[in-house]
């Protein structure tokens, strides 16, 4: 077996030419080429490391699920629960619960629409809420 630590120093002190037509005569002996980076990934620049190449260029993912958070109940409680029950499967008891243990979460994993309106509905009633 060969020696791997010496076979990784002798590789480490290529130049960048060297490493190309290594590159090249790999390619040929083996009957290979080699695979373009894959779309999305960032490509290493010189002088950075590998844990660097996430932060050259960080790519947000579009949220598309959402929680709806109660944070104040307001002055008209009744309203609220009412307006609670209209957007929920929850019976009385459990809106009543839900509305006195605020802030609670009253939707998880719906759509953005979905928690706007929500949210429009408490508002109206006076009470407070997040989408998160």
């Amino acid at each position: 077996m060969a020696d791997l630590e010496k076979l990784v120093e002798e590789l480490s002190a290529l130049t960048v030419l060297e490493a190309a037509q290594l590159k090249d005569m790999l390619e040929e002996k083996w009957g290979v080429t080699a695979a373009a980076p894959m779309a999305g990934m960032p490509m290493m620049m010189p002088g950075m490391m590998a844990g660097d190449a996430g932060a050259a260029a960080p790519e947000e993912e579009e949220k598309t699920e959402f929680d709806l958070v109660l944070t104040e109940v307001g002055p008209k409680k009744i309203q609220v629960i009412k307006a609670v029950r209209t957007f929920t499967t929850l019976g009385l008891a459990e809106a009543k619960a839900a509305v006195d243990g605020a802030p609670t979460t009253l939707l998880e994993a719906v759509s953005k629409e979905v928690a706007e309106d929500a949210k429009a509905k408490l508002e109206a009633e006076g009470a407070k809420a997040e989408v998160k």
